[in-house]
């Protein structure tokens, strides 16, 4: 059944808005099916509760998510091309999740992006959550079809559905999201729980985001065209068995920021409780990622807890490191994934790095063991497929 919004006008006074103080569970409200009007700004509808039903947003009215929106399994959220969303900016009990079972339809185009982002006159990083989205794909945290539990929301995700399908996002842009819970966990920009690769994410940018702007927790969902820019932590980040494919994408950093790619083979606060073991795996295509220079800027890309990866065509500009593989020869076996083969960099162009590989695995292996064609990377072609949504280039 689709939710009405007139329906939705008319009962006025029966949603309930709490929240959480500091810790990563928000509060859940009253199930509502339509919104409520801001009494202190008429005509815009607010938004947040748990829907049993689907949403659709309408381009005619203005929303505004005032706490946590939660879609429950069977629903759908869609959001028309060119609608920019408002946040309210009180951190991260604001916040936009998909539950394991439901879709998110944001389908917007190069001319007019969908923008969710925050309602302060003066925004900055960190103003309200994000989006979390939930699948039933495979991760390693857990044994075989059992779940685990997201940081944020406290929603199940995870697996044996690798054509996991929670729906579309294309040309849409996340701003100034990434609210803090408390001292161990952190909304980022868009946080893919489990999602498998039946869902579609193409064109998405993460703009000016206080923790990651990409995290992957497990799952085989494949990204194209992805975009971080200004995040404060690292901008794409992947543990608990992610084995997606990421092809196009483009990190730019502010002044305030960490790694280009964080990644881990599994979660190592929860272990890798797999059975059979298997470890993060992805691909990424064409992929730029630029720092403030060598002496600014620590690592690009930092490889460790047993992940594995394949890159391809790949321009590192701007860093102290380029790719600093931690582990060991036991639970954590990074570089073996270089002598076996199953990590390599074919293709790249380093400039203004200072150091090219740093081992610190426990396994031994040379440069030219990890990367080959050397000085033929071109990266992504950003200037063309970022042209016109884009913003923070």
């Amino acid at each position: 059944m689709k939710n009405y919004l007139v329906l939705g006008l008319a009962l006025v006074g029966l949603l309930s808005t709490t929240s959480c103080a500091s810790d990563d569970t928000a509060d859940i409200n009253i199930t509502n099916n339509g919104g409520t009007t801001n009494p202190t700004t008429p005509g815009t509808i607010l938004l947040s509760g748990t829907y049993t039903e689907d949403l659709d947003l309408d381009a005619n009215n203005t929303y505004k998510i005032n706490g946590s929106l939660i879609m429950a399994t069977g629903t759908t959220l869609r959001v028309p091309a060119g609608m920019t969303i408002e946040a309210l900016a009180a951190g991260s009990d604001v916040y936009v999740a998909i539950s394991q079972g439901a879709a998110i339809e944001a389908i917007g185009t190069s001319s007019d992006p969908i923008v969710f982002t925050s309602d302060a006159s003066a925004p900055g990083a960190g103003d309200w959550g994000g989006l979390i989205i939930l699948g039933s794909a495979p991760i390693n945290s857990v044994a075989g079809n059992a779940t685990a539990t997201s940081e944020i929301a406290s929603l199940p995700y995870g697996g044996t559905d690798t054509a996991d399908n929670s729906g579309v996002l294309r040309y849409v842009r996340v701003q100034y999201s990434g609210g803090s819970a408390d001292g161990q966990s952190e909304n980022n920009g868009i946080s893919f729980y489990g999602v498998g690769n039946g869902t579609t994410v193409e064109y998405v940018q993460v703009f000016e985001g206080k923790d990651d702007g990409f995290e992957f927790f497990g799952g085989t969902v494949n990204a194209d065209y992805i975009s971080v820019v200004g995040a404060q932590d690292d901008s794409i980040d992947w543990t608990e068995g992610y084995t997606g494919t990421i092809t196009n994408a483009y990190v730019k950093h502010g002044a305030d920021h960490d790694k280009g790619i964080e990644a881990d083979g599994f979660n190592t606060d929860i272990g890798n409780n797999s059975s059979p073991i298997f470890f993060s795996a992805p691909t990424v295509n064409n992929l730029t990622i630029i720092g403030l220079g060598s002496a600014n800027s620590s690592e690009a890309v930092r490889l460790r807890a047993g992940t594995r990866a394949m890159f391809n065509n790949v321009v590192l500009e701007g860093y102290g490191e380029g790719f600093d593989l931690d582990g060991n020869d036991t639970d954590s076996p990074t570089g073996a994934g270089v002598t076996s083969g199953d990590t390599q960099v074919t293709d790249i162009t380093f400039t203004d790095i200072t150091t090219k590989v740093k081992n610190d695995t426990g396994v031994m292996f040379t440069e030219a063991d990890l990367i080959a064609g050397d000085g033929n990377g071109t990266g992504t072609d950003y200037a063309t497929w970022g042209a016109g949504w884009t913003v923070g280039n």
